[in-house]
């Protein structure tokens, strides 16, 4: 995975970074695939961000059923 692909879906590149990447993934189809890969990145972060703490007692969510 190129770095820029991550950094670009959560939106830290500078302008320029920006532009410059949008103008590689016009013509890249790894870079495309990747980012339809990450495209839901950024609301995942916020969900688990924005969950409650697991207490010392939950299972792992791995291994609940």
């Amino acid at each position: 995975m190129h770095d820029e692909v991550a950094a670009y879906v959560l939106g830290v590149l500078d302008e320029d970074e920006h532009e410059a990447f949008e103008r590689h993934l016009d013509t890249c189809e790894i870079c495309q695939a990747e980012l339809i890969e990450l495209a839901e990145l950024p609301e995942e972060l916020d969900e688990l961000k924005n969950a409650p703490a697991a207490s010392d007692d939950d299972p792992p969510r791995s291994m609940s059923r």
